[in-house]
C-alpha cells in the first residue's frame, strides 16, 4: 500500500477537526504544522463553556454568525495559549480563510497556507497573502485514499454492475445503477 502524501495527510487532520465544529452554517478545520508536525488544530465553534449554535441557533449580525471563533482562529490562539511559536509554519485549512482570517494568519508569521474549497475568497485577502509573500495552494481532500478498502470496492461495484448486465438488465436501469455508483466513488 502507497503511503498518503504530507499534504493529503494534513488537509484529512483538518477534514477530522471540522467534524467538531458546533456551527450549524459551515463546518471548518485548521491545522497548523511545522516541520511536518502538527502543532495545534482548531474548529469553528464558540467560546470554551459558552452557547453553541448547534444548541441556541445561530447569532447572526451584518449575515456573519458572532457567537463562532472561526477554526484558522482557534488554532492560532491554541498557540498562543501554550506558548507555542507560529512564525515560519504552514496551515491546512477546508475552506479559504475569511479577511480577518487572513489578517490574523499573516500576522501570526505562518509562510504557507493551504486550502481544500474555494469560499468566499475575498480579493483583498488575496492581495494581501501575496504582499505578505505567503504561499497560497490548493489542496483537495481526495477521499478516496483515506479508505483502505477502495479498490476492492471499486472491483467488486464493477464485476456486479457487468454480473448485471450479463443478466439483461434493462439498459435504462443499469445506466442509473452506474450513475449512482460513481456518484458514490466520486469526490463531491
Amino acid at each position: 500500500m502507497e503511503r498518503i502524501s504530507w499534504h493529503q495527510y494534513f488537509m484529512a487532520q483538518s477534514h477530522l477537526l471540522a467534524l467538531r465544529s458546533t456551527c450549524t452554517r459551515l463546518m471548518v478545520g485548521a491545522t497548523i504544522v511545522r516541520d511536518k508536525r502538527i502543532i495545534a488544530g482548531g474548529y469553528n465553534g464558540s467560546i470554551s463553556g459558552g452557547k453553541h449554535c448547534i444548541d441556541e441557533g445561530c447569532y447572526v449580525i451584518d449575515n456573519h454568525c458572532v457567537r463562532t471563533i472561526h477554526a484558522e482562529m482557534n488554532a492560532l490562539l491554541q498557540c498562543a495559549k501554550f506558548g507555542v511559536p507560529t512564525a515560519g509554519s504552514e496551515m491546512y485549512v477546508t475552506h479559504f480563510p475569511c479577511l480577518n482570517c487572513c489578517k490574523a494568519i499573516i500576522q501570526a508569521g505562518i509562510k504557507k497556507m493551504y486550502f481544500a474549497t474555494e469560499y468566499k475568497n475575498n480579493p483583498y485577502a488575496i492581495e494581501l497573502f501575496e504582499q505578505a509573500g505567503i504561499e497560497v495552494e490548493q489542496v483537495e481532500l481526495e477521499e478516496m485514499i483515506l479508505d483502505t478498502q477502495n479498490q476492492e470496492k471499486l472491483t467488486f461495484t464493477a464485476n456486479l454492475l457487468s454480473q448485471l448486465e450479463k443478466l439483461g438488465l434493462e439498459e435504462k436501469e443499469l445506466q442509473t445503477l452506474k450513475e449512482k455508483a460513481n456518484k458514490l466513488y466520486t469526490s463531491s
